[in-house]
């Protein structure tokens, strides 16, 4: 079923609300006036044949509204009917149990007197404000002109690190203070606003996300979003923000990870971030999807238009294949909280180029950071980052990434493997090298020891670069009190060898080395 399908079958619920609203409405009005005149009967006579209109009049409005109340119940059936069409007899791919119905909001009140039918008492029980659906959030506002949702990520983390050492020493000798942290934060919050407009080909997306760990930082609040037009099955475009597909973790599978809202430091490594450009993916053939994008830069979150190069040249792309049951869990994401009950495959390849400057970089503390380091956590563009007197003012970042991944029955295993190449360098005084090469894997685990509720997992990841060879190892649980995938507890103990990443809204600093513990309540909606 198309998307636009999608679409024409959540519309039927709330396309006649306000006209059913209104009727009854006049109903109560009607039949409020009825009273009135039958108790002022014995002091004053009443014309019969006005009697006799107002009758006939008010016993048509009761059966419009039984009549109305058996077109709901039709809907209703239909809408049942289009989600197992597109859905199959399994919950939507959105979630991974089928949503409960709202508690019953009553929107409308039967005149004083008026003894309703049970088909229109059921009807009038069942309207509500509002629908929540899985991977939409709650919709607003549905109608034929459009449709709103709204939707929120959100979680609170304790985080201690005083297991780590106070400080690190990097590929040149020089020591570097670290300080362990211990707080409590609301780490995030991203409200969004999405939906379509005059025609459901036509979309917007529209969010604000906060950093609360890095309040005070310049980047601490972004508002953002993009506009989109779905052509077909095949091509979709969008224009705005959004994250550049150069690794699995930043090709749109957000928020669904084992490690909530934390990569292990080989794709922290690696990676692209969000920035601002044109977009496009879609569906090439059944279990075959891509992105494609042209952007600014690998990270304009923290970087202001006048600090761009001037070069539109960040290109990234990915292709995923999915061939054994054509799909890969909702924004095939990782773990299979959805129990796969045939064995579901993932293969994957990104490739990402880009020409960076320092301009061009986000602050150390940026929301969502992402920079360019040599593996022993230095700057790229630090003045002395090869401990000479002079420093590279432009580089060409290039990464391809392979990954795969398998799930089925609670179990997943999924491999990723990075390469990225740093060269064209522009210096001013002397720097020894002319070219970088770092390489690295990482590797996750998961199994659902209780269905739908209790998660395994651990993860590893390792990089194999110039300047050290750090890596990282973390077990952790999943607890879905709920029974749903919306809300969890996530407890990770994370070990670090001189991590190359770090800051604020991350578990580790910049040469973390030791044990961290943290622990998320976590709300996706």
């Amino acid at each position: 079923m198309s998307r636009h399908s999608e679409h024409v079958a959540g519309e039927l619920p709330g396309t006649n609300a306000s006209g059913r609203l209104g009727l009854w409405l006049c109903a109560a009005a009607v039949g409020a006036l009825w009273s009135g005149m039958a108790h002022a009967q014995t002091g004053s006579s009443i014309d019969a044949a006005q009697r006799q209109r107002v009758e006939q009049q008010l016993n048509e409005i009761k059966a419009s509204r039984q009549d109305m109340a058996r077109q709901m119940g039709d809907m209703d059936a239909r809408i049942r009917a289009l989600e197992v069409e597109l859905h199959g007899a399994a919950a939507p791919p959105a979630a991974s149990v089928a949503a409960p119905s709202p508690a019953p909001t009553s929107i409308a009140a039967a005149p004083a007197g008026d003894v309703q039918p049970a088909s229109t008492q059921q009807a009038e029980t069942d309207l509500t404000w509002g629908r929540y659906e899985p991977g939409k959030g709650f919709v607003l506002v549905r109608s034929d002109l459009g449709e709103a949702s709204f939707a929120l990520v959100s979680y609170a983390r304790y985080l201690n690190q005083t297991d780590l050492e106070d400080s690190y020493t990097d590929h040149f000798g020089r020591t570097i203070p670290v300080q362990p942290r211990q707080d409590i934060q609301l780490s995030k919050v991203q409200i969004t606003m999405k939906g379509w407009l005059f025609d459901p080909r036509f979309g917007y997306n529209a969010y604000f996300w906060t950093s609360n760990s890095n309040q005070g930082q310049s980047a601490q609040v972004v508002g953002a979003g993009n506009l989109s037009y779905q052509f077909n099955s095949a091509l979709k475009v969008y224009a705005g923000v959004q994250s550049v597909p150069s690794t699995r973790s930043t090709n749109r599978t957000f928020p669904y990870w084992l490690r909530n809202d934390n990569r292990p430091i080989a794709d922290e490594f690696f990676r692209g971030s969000y920035t601002q450009g044109i977009w496009a993916d879609g569906k090439i053939a059944e279990g075959l999807e891509y992105r494609v994008m042209l952007a600014n830069n690998l990270s304009a979150l923290g970087v202001n238009a006048g600090q761009l190069d001037a070069k539109l040249n960040t290109v990234s792309g990915a292709l995923a294949w999915m061939p054994t049951t054509g799909e890969f869990g909702p924004l095939a994401g990782f773990g299979d909280f959805e129990e796969h009950q045939e064995v579901a495959t993932l293969f994957g390849i990104h490739y990402t180029s880009s020409t960076e400057t320092p301009q061009s970089q986000p602050g150390t503390e940026s929301i969502e950071n992402t920079q360019l380091r040599l593996s022993d956590g230095t700057l790229l563009f630090r003045n002395d980052a090869f401990n000479t007197p002079g420093r590279i003012t432009e580089a060409r970042y290039q990464m391809l990434d392979l990954n795969a991944g398998v799930k089925y029955r609670g179990y997943s295993l999924e491999f990723e493997y990075y390469a990225r190449w740093l060269d064209d360098f522009s210096v001013i005084g002397e720097v020894p090298v002319g070219s970088l090469f770092d390489s690295g894997f990482q590797l996750q685990a998961s199994a659902m020891l209780i269905p739908k509720q209790l998660q395994l997992y651990v993860s590893g990841s390792k990089i194999f670069g110039e300047y050290g060879d750090p890596y990282d190892v973390a077990v952790g649980v999943n607890w879905f009190p709920f029974v749903r995938k919306e809300f969890r507890i996530n407890a990770m103990g994370l070990y670090v060898n001189r991590s190359p990443v770090g800051y604020s809204a991350y578990p580790v600093p910049v040469g973390g080395d030791g044990f961290t513990f943290l622990t998320d309540f976590s709300l996706v909606f």
